[in-house]
């Protein structure tokens, strides 16, 4: 892994911890439910953001890699793979 990348992602990673644990401590405290489902949704885009992170590394580092030793079959498979677990925005 890019170590930009990889300090980017463990940074998100990091700041998502803290902040499970403060959706926990709504849960455990019985705050107002859209309350704790707004930060949740907050969480699950800070997610998505690590993962165009590891894709982005991923085309960068290992899709190059493939596509130069001649398996831009095998990439196109993989890539498509990859992107069921990132859902494309626009």
């Amino acid at each position: 892994m890019k170590p930009e990348h990889k300090a980017s992602a463990l940074n998100r990673l990091k700041t998502v911890r803290g902040h499970i644990e403060g959706v926990i401590r709504m849960v455990e405290d019985e705050k107002y439910c859209p309350d704790i489902m707004k930060q949740v949704s907050a969480l699950e885009g800070s997610l998505e953001g690590v993962n165009r992170i590891l894709l982005q590394n991923h085309i960068e580092t290992c899709v190059v890699h493939h596509v130069k030793d001649g398996r831009s079959e095998q990439v196109v498979d993989e890539l498509m793979e990859t992107l069921r677990y990132s859902p494309v925005k626009g």
